[in-house]
């Protein structure tokens, strides 16, 4: 804070959180009581493990996200990487951090 006269506002409230994918291959992330009055903006990222992971936020509200996590092996074909189909991913650690918009 300013003590030269100057008003600053207070920045945003953040959550931190990580969580691990259930069977569904879905992590869920609960917001403390009251810590927004709409959908934060969540960015994510997922621990490295073998083989390509993609995650996405399949549900987004004040008070809880939830992020499903796909997994895919990568295949080599006449010398070119392509990914196979994503396939449900248990026990995938996803770390979020939510920001109020």
């Amino acid at each position: 804070m300013s003590t030269a006269g100057d008003y600053e506002a207070p920045a945003p409230h953040e959550e931190r959180a990580k969580a691990v994918t259930d069977a569904n291959s879905v992590a869920t992330f609960n917001s403390s009581a009251g810590a927004f009055t709409a959908a934060p903006v969540v960015t994510l990222a997922v621990e490295a493990a073998a083989g390509f992971r993609s995650a996405r936020i399949s549900a987004n509200t004040a008070g809880q996200t939830q992020v499903t996590v796909l997994a895919a092996a990568s295949v080599t074909l006449l010398g070119t990487g392509v990914l196979a189909v994503g396939a449900p991913a248990a026990g995938v650690t996803v770390h979020a951090h939510a920001v109020a918009p």
